[in-house]
C-alpha cells in the first residue's frame, strides 16, 4: 500500500469523522478538521494530526491552509494526495421562515468553503489526486421541506464538483461528490428532533416515515459512507470524475 496525504474536513462527526479515522487507521497520512476541537479525538487516536478551523470563514480557511503548508513540510512532501469536503451546516426551519442570514450561513460552509477548499487545497495537490465533496439527495429530490436552505446548497456543491472535475482534468486529479441517505449521524439525529417538534408530531413517527422513502428499510452507519469515500479516492476508481453518487438504499435512482 502506498500512504497518501490527505486533508479532511469535518472530521468531528459523523461521516467525516469516520473517513478521516478510516484513512489513518489504513495507514495514510491525514490533516483532520472540525470547527469543534472536542469532536478531533477520534481522528486524532487513529494517528491524524487535528486542527481546528471554522471553514465559513475567510481566516478559518487561511488557518487550515497555513496548517497544512506547515504540515506538508514537517512530511517533507510536495503536497496533498486527497481532499475530503465534509464539513457542512444544515438549516432547519419551515420554508416560509427562512432568512437571508440562515441562507448566507448555509452557503458560506457548505458551498463557499467547499469552492475555496477545491481551489486552493487542488494548488497544493500532487497531480493523479483525488477529491471528495459531499452532496446530497435532498439536492434532487424533496423529502424535508424544512430543510430547503440546506438542499439548495447540495444542489450547489453537485455543481462545483463537476466544475473542478473539468478543470483538474489534465492534471489528472478526478473530483467527484457523495450523496448520502439517511446515515446514523447528529446530523441525522437533529433532523429528527427538530423537525418532529415542528410538525407536532413524535419523533418515532417521523423516523419510521423517513425509512418508508427507502426501498431498503433502513438507515446506514457512517462506516459505510466512509468506504464509499475511500473507494472514490482510491485508484480503483481512477476513470471516475465529475460524478455525483448515490449511496442511499435506493432512494435516488438516477
Amino acid at each position: 500500500m502506498v500512504a497518501r496525504v490527505a486533508v479532511v474536513t469535518g472530521a468531528g462527526s459523523g461521516i467525516g469523522q469516520a473517513t478521516a479515522e478510516l484513512l489513518a487507521t489504513g495507514g495514510h497520512r491525514v490533516l483532520a478538521t472540525d470547527l469543534r476541537p472536542g469532536g478531533l479525538a477520534g481522528p486524532a487516536a487513529a494517528g491524524a494530526r487535528t486542527v481546528a478551523a471554522d471553514l465559513s470563514t475567510d481566516e478559518g480557511r487561511s488557518g487550515l491552509f497555513t496548517a497544512t503548508d506547515a504540515w506538508l513540510t514537517e512530511l517533507g512532501v510536495d503536497g496533498i494526495d486527497w481532499l475530503v469536503n465534509a464539513a457542512g451546516v444544515i438549516i432547519l426551519r419551515p420554508i416560509g421562515e427562512v432568512t437571508s442570514a440562515d441562507l448566507r450561513m448555509a452557503f458560506a460552509t457548505n458551498v463557499e468553503s467547499t469552492f475555496l477548499l477545491c481551489q486552493q487545497l487542488g494548488e497544493r495537490m500532487r497531480d493523479g489526486g483525488a477529491i471528495v465533496n459531499f452532496s446530497s439527495p435532498s439536492a434532487k429530490i424533496v423529502a424535508t421541506t424544512e430543510g430547503a436552505a440546506y438542499a439548495l446548497t447540495k444542489a450547489a456543491v453537485s455543481q462545483v464538483t463537476r466544475s473542478f472535475a473539468m478543470a483538474y482534468a489534465p492534471r489528472r486529479i478526478r473530483v467527484n461528490a457523495l450523496s448520502p441517505g439517511i446515515t446514523d449521524t447528529p446530523m441525522q439525529e437533529r433532523v429528527l428532533r427538530e423537525v418532529s417538534a415542528s410538525r407536532g408530531i413524535a419523533y418515532e413517527e417521523l423516523a419510521a416515515a423517513r425509512l418508508k422513502t427507502v426501498p431498503m428499510g433502513r438507515s446506514a452507519p457512517p462506516s459505510e459512507m466512509a468506504g464509499m469515500v475511500a473507494w472514490l479516492l482510491s485508484d480503483e476508481a481512477a476513470y471516475m470524475t465529475g460524478q455525483v453518487i448515490n449511496i442511499d438504499g435506493g432512494m435516488v435512482m438516477w
